[in-house]
């Protein structure tokens, strides 16, 4: 006898990226080269093994686009779909027009189709996610985040939600992320390096 068939379930990943990248830059102190920004390919990897062999899996990034800059984000969204992530793009005309309610929203619906086995957030936003993602929990579908521990302080003092940090999937990060900080002091010390030239003093007063 052939058992029935029906939808696989469904493992989703939802990146918040304007966060994302917020905590990435706050990390370092500037803006990531190219070194040290995250590889999709190995996130997709992860996500893969994640969701097993039995079920699908999802990956998809969330991101603004401000007015004038499509030439530089166009490359990279391509980058993103050719590996196998859907992109949902918003054009940020104002402070309101982020991508907050569009994640929610899509994860909603995932869920009111039934099958979704398991929801992974890469965000640091506990104001918009903590309260959804705990009530998913308790639903019974697996949350986990992913991201910066020194920036998803909602996700490890939850006591429903997983955290994995980002730099913990192998291969997301070509090189260590320079993550010294007043809390993880090695015994010897350590350098705090400045967050930019010390000429930029006198260029502010310009």
């Amino acid at each position: 006898m052939i058992a029935p068939t029906g939808p696989s379930p469904r493992v989703l990943l939802v990146w918040d990226a304007p966060n994302m990248d917020m905590s990435l830059g706050s990390l370092l102190g500037a803006r990531p080269t190219s070194a040290f920004r995250p590889r999709f390919d190995a996130v997709g990897r992860w996500l893969l093994d994640v969701a097993g062999p039995d079920s699908v899996a999802e990956a998809t990034v969330f991101t603004n686009v401000v007015p004038g800059s499509t030439e530089v984000v166009r490359p990279w969204v391509e980058a993103l779909r050719n590996v196998g992530f859907a992109v949902f793009a918003k054009p940020k005309v104002t402070e309101d027009s982020d991508v907050d309610d569009d994640m929610l929203a899509h994860i909603q619906l995932r869920a009111s189709e039934g099958h979704l086995e398991h929801v992974v957030v890469a965000s640091g936003d506990g104001r918009a996610f903590r309260e959804p993602l705990e009530e998913l929990q308790r639903s019974g579908i697996p949350i986990t985040v992913i991201g910066f521990r020194e920036h998803a302080s909602f996700a490890l003092n939850s006591e429903v939600i997983e955290f994995v940090d980002l730099e913990d999937i192998e291969g997301v990060f070509r090189e260590p992320l320079p993550r010294i900080t007043l809390d993880s002091l090695p015994d010897t010390g350590a350098w705090l390096p400045p967050f930019r030239s010390l000429r930029s003093l006198l260029e502010s007063r310009r």
